[in-house]
């Protein structure tokens, strides 16, 4: 029973459990929870409801499941703790899938939490019933199909056990190995609070019950020590972070990092790396590439990493093997370096990217507004307190090519990279906006807007996130303009089945979002709408021409192997 102003309430079993779920979350480290509506649902709603009022947890509420997925997604990596998200049952539980196979390949702590109709309904027709058991096979570290409660003894101590189990693999505590966790949970009507078995209330988070689990984290490797000699560089992939930076300048090495990575900073940071790696006095030299995180972006790092004449060392600290290539010949959980390798070896490729950056901003400033553009001027325009979101296809790509290397760690770039989908940008940089409590800019193309526009509508009694979205809108899918799509042999086809133009009025639908909207047409109006600061939810939108995009790409490609051989 709980008491509430002075009064004993009596509540029901699923009432109950779920209280007791929400407590031991908070308990367990568990602060953001993102709640869509349904009725099946109810009884985490409400727990939720009474936690958020008392503090317990901060509780984000959207509409739209797989918007509120990406959400916590961005929650938890904004905040780097693991966040909740709690649905109905039925089609709600497939649209979380996205996001829950984002997480499972970024490692980013998700426990989903979906509500089920008790095992005697299921497989009888019962309304918005469909088999949830292990609906994300094997994309999640931990599940387990929990039977509806019915106030058994001992049933409170067995959630709480459970609980800290799933925390902990979402963690990866023990494992080492963070990523989404999903709890089946079936609830039997009554559904909402009320009268019902007497239990306990809420335990406060900061006061365990007895013999509640506890999960220590435990993890400690030695480093590889890199052998002196072979001319080396460093491969950022993806969430590689400053230790690559280090063993980049203790090392000697050029730096390939990813924007993503964040490592792209510091003397050794090598911004046009993706042409560079195409000259022989350069590229063609290496012997040895150290490989951080999960590089994704270029064909060119795949084509090193596939070279029979360079070594490949892997440092990851994750359980998978991260050798896609399958030539790695040490895979390690870290790297270190006693002996520094030749200092002329680094400067030659600090002079080449010198000499390549000139040029490709010589030619970008010669033509029209284009997505390479946009990207470089949004790099330019980050500020210390403010975070950066890049959509996946063109954007990571542009940004890529155009950002030059900051001089030290500054506001941090984050992406999903985990499948590199374009679904649940927008949501996942609102999360990460209200989980890392800073401003924040995504930059993406039109078609990842339009996939997740639903990511803009934030109820009017919900926290709302200080999210600046600059789309790059080429009315289709321009990255396959620069595929194998793009050739003349295909140009019949190309428009209508990889072009695809939508002709979509974007101010129109921002209207209707309530969302403020800027459209830019030339570079100097840009830079003036990057240099105001981020308020409230804003899109910037950039128009820019695909059908030239290729050519554009070429040029640059030209320039600066024309510069390097001079």
């Amino acid at each position: 029973m709980a008491v509430t102003h002075g009064r004993i309430v009596r509540v029901n079993p699923s009432t109950a459990a779920a209280r007791v779920i929400i407590s031991e979350l908070a308990r367990l480290g568990v602060r953001r929870m993102v709640l869509a509506p349904g009725s099946r649902s109810a009884p985490l709603a409400y727990a939720a409801a009474a936690a958020a009022a008392r503090s317990t947890i901060e509780l984000h509420v959207r509409i739209d499941e797989r918007a509120g997925a990406f959400t916590a997604l961005g929650l938890a990596r904004g905040s780097a703790a693991p966040v909740a998200v709690v649905t109905t049952s039925g089609t709600a539980v497939a649209n979380l899938h996205p996001a829950v196979l984002e997480a499972a390949h970024a490692g980013v702590p998700l426990i989903v939490l979906t509500a089920d109709r008790p095992h005697e309904l299921r497989g009888t027709g019962a309304n918005q019933t469909t088999d949830q058991v292990r609906v994300f096979g094997t994309a999640v570290r931990f599940f387990a199909d929990v039977p509806a409660p019915h106030g058994r003894d001992g049933e409170e101590a067995d959630l709480r056990h459970l609980l800290a189990r799933a925390v902990a693999a979402a963690t990866g505590a023990r494992s080492a190995d963070p990523g989404p966790v999903h709890l089946n949970l079936a609830f039997r009507e009554p559904l909402v609070p009320g009268p019902g078995p007497a239990t306990a209330d809420d335990d406060p988070p900061d006061a365990p019950p007895a013999g509640a689990s506890r999960v220590d984290e435990v993890r400690a490797q030695a480093a590889h020590v890199l052998e002196p000699g072979p001319r080396t560089v460093v491969v950022a992939g993806d969430g590689a972070g400053p230790d690559a930076q280090a063993l980049a300048a203790a090392g000697r090495f050029p730096l390939l990092a990813e924007p993503t990575s964040g490592a792209r900073f510091g003397d050794h940071a090598i911004g046009t790396y993706r042409f560079l790696l195409a000259h022989p006095e350069l590229g063609g030299r290496i012997e040895r590439a150290v490989v951080m995180g999960r590089p994704t972006l270029s064909r060119q790092v795949s084509a090193l990493l596939d070279r029979p004449d360079v070594d490949v060392v892997i440092a990851s600290r994750t359980p998978d093997w991260p050798d896609a290539s399958r030539r790695a010949a040490r895979v390690t959980s870290a790297v270190s370096v006693d002996v520094p390798g030749d200092a002329a070896w680094v400067a030659a490729w600090r002079r080449a990217d010198a000499v390549a950056q000139q040029r490709i901003d010589d030619v970008l400033a010669a033509a029209p507004l284009t997505g390479l553009a946009v990207a470089a001027q949004v790099w330019a325009a980050r500020r210390p307190d403010e975070a950066l979101v890049v959509g996946s296809s063109n954007p990571v790509r542009d940004l890529d090519l155009t950002a030059c290397p900051a001089a030290a760690v500054d506001a941090p770039v984050l992406a999903n990279r985990g499948l590199s989908g374009i679904d649940g940008t927008l949501s996942t940089a609102s999360g990460i906006a209200l989980g890392a409590g800073r401003p924040t800019r995504v930059l993406l193309g039109d078609l990842a807007f339009l996939h997740d526009a639903g990511g803009l509508l934030v109820g009017p009694t919900e926290q709302r996130p200080d999210l600046q979205a600059v789309v790059v809108n080429d009315d289709g899918g321009g990255i396959f303009s620069l595929l194998e799509h793009g050739e003349p042999a295909y140009a019949a086809t190309f428009e209508r089945v990889f072009g695809t133009p939508h002709g979509a009025d974007l101010a129109a639908l921002c209207a209707g979002y309530g969302v403020g909207h800027v459209r830019v047409t030339d570079p100097a109006h840009l830079r003036d709408v990057l240099a105001e600061p981020i308020s409230e939810r804003s899109v910037v939108e950039a128009r820019v021409e695909r059908s030239e995009l290729r050519e554009l790409h070429e040029q640059l490609r030209q320039a600066v192997a024309d510069a390097l051989s001079a």
